[in-house]
Order: structure tokens, then C-alpha cells, then sequence
């Protein structure tokens, strides 16, 4: 008997090998992707990914601390254990899903091309190849117009930071940018910087399997891969606020559209 009790606690040790109770958390966003995430003047971070990921962790009783990351390392920060998760609209695409974990979307994004009203410019190949196209570096929109557009004559110039790419196009300096579609309405379109600007064209949603991929399933929540209770608890902690209707509240301070899709 004893050893029957034996063999049963060494095998409940081994089935809870790297489970964590869950009850502070680290989360890390970029600051420099308005009205995503900026920083405030005290230079604390701010926007609707800080808003969703602080109504998340009091929804599920998290103590949440907010690490500022660039954009470039976020990934392998997040993996070096710099912090616990990614809450910065990353979109949840297949490539990054080698890498990390997701949790459920909380947004849905197209991307889209943005360039001076008027233009005959849209996202289509027959008309953009010999032009130049700004992104941020390492974003879908990059990852969608180097794969797609890149090799078939249009030059992609990328950025660290996407402000400096709407820079650029405001001086004349490239032709269009290519953007995460909410992140260009609400942090330059709809701005002061972005008057005599708009959406050349239609939302960028993927026409083929191989560019739905590209695009990705939504914006969603990165974890390590091994850390799958954090991986729930961010799924449970999104429906809850939905459901509550602190999602909607949070989106309206930002957008007049439905930002979450089907």
C-alpha cells in the first residue's frame, strides 16, 4: 500500500512539472503603436492593449506589471522570460505560432494601404510595382508586402517605429505606407497628422489561403509555449470582459466601429 502511495505522488509530482499558479504577471507592450499603445507624459504605457490587459487581469485577480519592449526583440524577449506575455496587437499568424503561444483574439485587423487622397494607388500589383511602400519593421504589413509584393518589382522600405514610416510618407519620400488598418485609422488617419490622407483602396484581408495566413486569425495575447494555465486564463479573463461589457466600453473610448469582428 505504501508503495501504491508512492508511485501515485511521484506521478502527480511529475504531471504538475512546470505549472505556476498564476497570481502576478508581467506584460509587455511596445509604446509607439497609438492608440494601440503609446506612452503617456510620465512615460507609462497607455492605449486599448493597456486598457484590455488591465481589464483582464482584475477580471481574473492578476497583479499585472506593464514592461515597455521595441517592437524588433519582443519575441525573443518574451521567451528569454523578460517578461510573462505579449499584449501589443500582435496579429496571431502561423509563422509566429513556431515560436509562441496565442490566447483568442480580442481584436480582428486587415492591414491596408494608405497614401495622400487622390491617389491612383491601391493594393495591387499592376499599379505599385516601381513605387516605394513604408512599414514597420517586422509587422504583418511587412511580413504581407515583402512576401507578395517585394520580389515582383515594389520596393519595401521598413522602419523601427510606424510613426516614422507615416513621416516619411508625409514627406514624399515613399509612395504608400502599409499598416495595420485600426492602427492607421485611429493613430494617424483620423489625427491631425493624417489630414490629406486615407485608405487607397480596399481592407487587405488575404484574397488566397497563402495571404489569409499571411494576414493572420486576429490580434491575440503571446505566451511561452509552455505556459499553457496563462494561456486559459487570458481566454477566460477576454470572454469575461465581453461578456460583462467592459470590452465594448474600453473599444468605444477608441473606435465608433466594431473592432472585434465575427
Amino acid at each position: 500500500m505504501k508503495k501504491l502511495t508512492a508511485a501515485a505522488l511521484l506521478t502527480l509530482l511529475a504531471l504538475n512539472v512546470g505549472a505556476k499558479d498564476w497570481t502576478e504577471v508581467r506584460l509587455a507592450s511596445e509604446g509607439a503603436y497609438p492608440p494601440f499603445n503609446g506612452l503617456a507624459p510620465d512615460g507609462s504605457l497607455i492605449g486599448l492593449d493597456i486598457d484590455i490587459g488591465n481589464a483582464i487581469c482584475a477580471e481574473m485577480k492578476l497583479k499585472c506589471t506593464w514592461v515597455k519592449q521595441d517592437w524588433d526583440g519582443m519575441i525573443p524577449a518574451l521567451v528569454a522570460r523578460k517578461f510573462d506575455a505579449i499584449l501589443a496587437s500582435m496579429s496571431i499568424t502561423e509563422d509566429r505560432k513556431k515560436k509562441v503561444d496565442f490566447s483568442n483574439k480580442y481584436y480582428a485587423s486587415p492591414v491596408a494601404l494608405i497614401g495622400k487622397n487622390g491617389s491612383p494607388l491601391k493594393p495591387d500589383l499592376a499599379v505599385l510595382k516601381g513605387k516605394k511602400v513604408a512599414a514597420q519593421r517586422g509587422t504583418v504589413a511587412d511580413n504581407f508586402a515583402t512576401k507578395f509584393w517585394g520580389k515582383e518589382g515594389v520596393t519595401i522600405v521598413r522602419y523601427a517605429k510606424q510613426e516614422e514610416a507615416y513621416a516619411d510618407l508625409k514627406s514624399g519620400r515613399v509612395d504608400a505606407a502599409i499598416a495595420d488598418y485600426w492602427e492607421a485609422k485611429g493613430g494617424f488617419l483620423d489625427a491631425d497628422a493624417g489630414k490629406g490622407f486615407g485608405m487607397l483602396g480596399e481592407k487587405i484581408y488575404g484574397k488566397t489561403a497563402d495571404e489569409r495566413a499571411t494576414v493572420g486569425e486576429g490580434i491575440g495575447i503571446a505566451v511561452r509555449k509552455q505556459d499553457k494555465e496563462l494561456k486559459e486564463i487570458f481566454n477566460k479573463g477576454i470572454a469575461a470582459i465581453r461578456a460583462k461589457g467592459t470590452y465594448d466600453k474600453i473599444a468605444k473610448k477608441y473606435f465608433s466601429e466594431d473592432i472585434y469582428g465575427n
